[in-house]
């Protein structure tokens, strides 16, 4: 992963910036991702399904975000991302997971990021093109619960940091405030793969940003005994302020 870092950010540095910020700028936005789940997690041999077995159902999304840019040529561009989904469910096993037999449980699933962009300009005009490195936080929690019986329980959980490509894209139509885009994070390595990318539109007016689009993110991700291989889509909206 240290090798694949080094030469993505290679690349990126060699992209280098080809427009810049004429003022430094400000950003921020906060959202609401109203997103579905479908994959698995997995613990040993163990795996469950969580659509049709835990029955996952969406309990709050939150996603904020922050950046700067700024004229200097050779320093990149910052972004801080934050995107918390929550879900729980109640399910039947078909078949035992780690310690919990088959049967009636009740599930809690918690998948959190925190993301550090830094990024380029190469484009900066009608039409916006950034390109950059992500170093992404990424902690899910997928707790199990027997219903009934001896209460057994059981966790399964994903920690890592992870170096992704950056690529985002945005075209503004004159002098109406309306404008649409995509941006996206990815990554393959080793047999893990994450992808993450939102198209949308955007309406802007004054220091008011509105959003409105689709995200969908897919994780194949093992750490140690432990696997999530999941997929979350759905529409989202936000809106922010600019200066």
């Amino acid at each position: 992963m240290r090798k694949l870092m080094i030469a993505m950010g290679g690349s990126i540095m060699l992209a280098a910036p080809l427009a810049q910020a004429d003022v430094v700028g400000l950003g921020a936005t906060v959202g609401y991702w109203n997103s579905d789940f479908s994959g698995h997690a997995a613990h040993g041999s163990d795996r469950v399904d969580l659509d049709s077995e835990l029955n996952l159902s969406g309990k709050s999304n939150t996603d904020a975000s922050i950046y700067i840019e700024h004229p200097i040529p050779v320093l990149p561009n910052v972004r801080l991302n934050y995107t918390l989904v929550k879900q729980d469910g109640r399910g039947n096993l078909g078949s035992p997971y780690d310690q919990v037999p088959a049967g009636n449980i009740h599930s809690d699933l918690d998948l959190e990021q925190l993301d550090l962009t830094l990024y380029y300009e190469l484009l900066d005009n009608w039409v916006n093109l950034d390109l950059g490195l992500t170093a992404r936080k990424l902690s899910s929690e997928l707790v199990i619960r027997e219903v009934g019986g001896s209460s057994k329980r059981s966790k399964t959980e994903v920690d890592a940091v992870i170096p992704m490509g950056y690529l985002s894209a945005r075209f503004d139509l004159p002098l109406t405030g309306l404008s649409a885009g995509g941006e996206g994070n990815f990554i393959s390595y080793s047999g893990d793969s994450i992808r993450d990318f939102n198209v949308y539109g955007q309406y802007t007016v004054s220091i008011l940003q509105l959003r409105a689009g689709y995200r969908q993110m897919a994780i194949d991700y093992k750490d140690g005994k432990d696997r999530i291989d999941l997929k979350v889509d759905g529409p989202f909206f936000s809106a922010g302020v600019v200066f």
